[in-house]
């Protein structure tokens, strides 16, 4: 699985770098994403990317001590990152790995990833969340969740199918149908062309006020007001199944 990336941070002046963070480790085929929870900015003016960047830095750290031909477990990397974690705040969290024509992952909240075959779609991983727009969030407070409740996903992959894993500023202003579309058209672009050309898409959704996007069809289904893309940090991932 050979990969990359493309990040957008939200414009905003006080959190520059944005709330969202990732790795890729080419070596161990293994990329993770975290989304840090803004209301901790608008609640206790605590920048919960420091939590995400430090998670992914220990997921990063924790991974190398992994086993190499035992294969990466996405969960215990994930355990290992969080124990060690001391920044406040609290984030969501998804973990993929390949080894031997298998997808492991490890999900917390709605960082999220989906398998295309052939430029439609043969899977998606779940969304964890309590309510509308309220996602499950590790974290050191009471209240944030613990790793113990993440997702765990082991799925078969084959040449040359398409992985994507992003956070919410991604899939909420994306559709399915227009990922699809897009890989139709643009399937043998490398990872990085495909990265940039489909995160460039989902921020241009993200600015649009009027045209309807996932996060406003969601919205309204929760009996929300709400039209067009919503403005975030934008933070996508592209692998490809290639042979050796």
């Amino acid at each position: 699985m050979i990969c990359a990336d493309y990040y957008a941070p939200k414009n905003d002046e006080y959190k520059p770098d944005g709330e969202d963070a990732g790795f890729i480790s080419t070596e161990k085929q293994t990329s993770g994403v975290a989304d840090g929870v803004g209301k901790w900015w608008s609640r206790y003016g605590i920048d919960a990317g420091e939590y995400a960047r430090e998670l992914m830095v220990n997921a990063l750290s924790a991974h190398d001590k992994e086993a190499p031909a035992a294969g990466i477990d996405p969960k215990r990397v994930l355990c290992d990152a969080f124990s060690i974690t001391e920044s406040e705040g609290s984030s969501t969290a998804c973990i993929v790995s390949h080894k031997d024509g298998v997808i492991r992952a490890a999900n917390v909240g709605d960082s999220r990833f989906i398998v295309f075959r052939k430029d439609k779609i043969v899977y998606r991983s779940p969304i964890q969340q309590r309510r509308f727009n309220c996602p499950y969030q590790l974290g050191n407070s009471e209240k944030s969740d613990k790793p113990k409740c993440a997702v765990q996903i082991s799925f078969p992959v084959v040449e040359g199918d398409v992985i994507i894993l992003g956070t919410d500023g991604f899939f909420d202003n994306i559709f399915e149908k227009e990922a699809e579309a897009v890989l139709e058209k643009n399937g043998d672009l490398d990872p990085d062309e495909l990265a940039k050309y489909i995160g460039e898409l989902a921020l241009s959704n993200s600015l649009n006020c009027f045209d309807d996007s996932p996060f406003s069809v969601e919205a309204k289904r929760a009996g929300k007001d709400y039209s067009g893309g919503k403005e975030d940090d934008i933070t996508v991932i592209v692998g490809k199944i290639v042979r050796n």
